[in-house]
């Protein structure tokens, strides 16, 4: 995955150079509402058929603070960090997306060269070539996909024209606690300032304040497998929260494309592998996000591993259920909070989610078990890592800042076989 590290340099006002010691280009660059968005002939009212998102209800479709774009006009998109997996699902996502275009992808070492040379499988897109981060022209841009590496993310947003939507996949604006992700991440934040205007994107859950944003934080994958049930039931105070054990488990995509000797096949194949056992940086964010909904402090059990598969992730959650609930209780609370949403399904019965059964979706399956120990259940939560665990759950994102249903571009059925 391409990445900058280093400082950004003065140019124009809309192109990324060298970041000003205040973080804008110019004294004349304002804080704008809007965008400039250009018509397209590729796409018409007349030629495509978005289905409205049962997401949200049509009047939380759009917002007076949120601009929302016609029917047939092009929001002009551009992908940081394109030569990593979440970029190129981005990339692939798009392709059926009918307006949002991409105009700007940016990949460090691959520079100059062709995105189809970097992957393949995407060669009949019609893209532009990659560009240094610092040579991003983002005067025919509208909004930001953020694919860079944890770490190198916050000074290159904060160099960015201030008119732009951005949605950041790493987990740099993720914590609000700047402290905590000092503690976590190894360094000081960078762009405290921004860390106050980011906006989490756990688009089921934060909605409203999510169509509103400006910049979007991307939840991590293992986070949104595991808020997403969780969250709920903790919020009606169905569950225990002095008690939550979380083993989840992830495809070798979700470390990302760069070379790792932990991860070639012969180190992975035939086997499970546990990591992060004492302090995953996932857990902060989980934690934070669980934490909201009790309105007090919650900490838990948790364990990834990783699994010799490509894609996927299955958090497995056992849960103390509050005095006189049922595992049925949990069941029934969660089949009606998420009863009318698109991209999140209970499953029937004694149904058990897989991983194969959502791979290249947006969808979460998930079910809950009652447990051979009384008063416990399991939980079983399944997404694709890639798409609702990181590019997918991005685009759902900003089709909400944009006014545009959340399904737009993301009807993708799962792959099987």
């Amino acid at each position: 995955m391409g990445s900058s590290t280093a400082a950004l340099g003065g140019g124009a006002p809309a192109r990324l150079g060298l970041a000003p010691k205040n973080g804008v280009f110019g004294s004349n660059l304002k804080q704008c509402s809007g965008f400039m968005l250009k018509a397209t002939t590729k796409v018409g009212s007349s030629s495509v058929r978005v289905r409205a998102s049962v997401a949200s209800s049509p009047q939380k479709q759009h917002s007076p603070h949120t601009l929302g774009v016609k029917s047939g006009e092009e929001v002009r998109i551009a992908v940081l960090g394109a030569s990593g997996y979440t970029g190129a699902e981005i990339v692939r996502l798009l392709a059926n997306h009918p307006q949002f275009s991409i105009k700007v992808m940016t990949a460090d070492r691959k520079a100059g060269e062709q995105f189809g040379s970097v992957f393949p499988h995407l060669i009949t897109q019609d893209l532009p070539n990659l560009v240094a981060v610092k040579d991003a022209d983002f005067s025919n841009v509208d909004a930001v996909f953020c694919c860079l590496p944890h770490g190198t993310t916050q000074e290159i947003i904060k160099g960015l024209p201030q008119q732009l939507k951005i949605v950041d996949l790493s987990a740099d604006f993720r914590l609000r606690d700047i402290n905590e992700y000092a503690e976590w991440y190894g360094h000081s934040h960078r762009a405290p300032e921004l860390q106050q205007e980011a906006v989490y994107g756990l688009t089921e859950v934060l909605r409203d304040e999510i169509r509103n944003a400006r910049l979007v934080a991307n939840p991590g994958c293992y986070p949104t497998s595991i808020q997403l049930p969780l969250v709920p039931l903790i919020k009606a105070k169905l569950i225990k929260v002095s008690n939550i054990i979380v083993d989840a488990k992830s495809g070798v995509s979700g470390a990302g494309r760069g070379a790792k000797e932990a991860n070639l096949y012969t180190e992975i194949a035939e086997g499970i592998h546990a990591y992060g056992i004492k302090g995953h940086r996932h857990v902060p964010e989980i934690e934070q996000g669980l934490s909201d909904a009790a309105e007090s402090k919650v900490t838990i059990s948790f364990t990834p591993n990783l699994i010799c598969m490509k894609r996927g992730m299955q958090s497995t959650m056992f849960v103390e259920m509050a005095p006189g609930v049922t595992a049925n209780d949990l069941y029934q609370h969660l089949k009606s909070t998420y009863e009318g949403e698109e991209f999140v399904k209970l499953l029937n019965g004694s149904s058990v989610p897989h991983t194969r059964h959502v791979v290249g979706s947006n969808y979460c399956f998930m079910n809950v078990f009652e447990d051979r120990i009384p008063g416990r259940a399991i939980i079983i939560s399944v997404i694709d890592n890639l798409v609702k665990g990181a590019s997918g759950q991005a685009v759902q994102n900003l089709n909400l800042m944009m006014g545009l249903p959340e399904n737009t571009g993301l009807q993708y059925q799962p792959l099987f076989p």
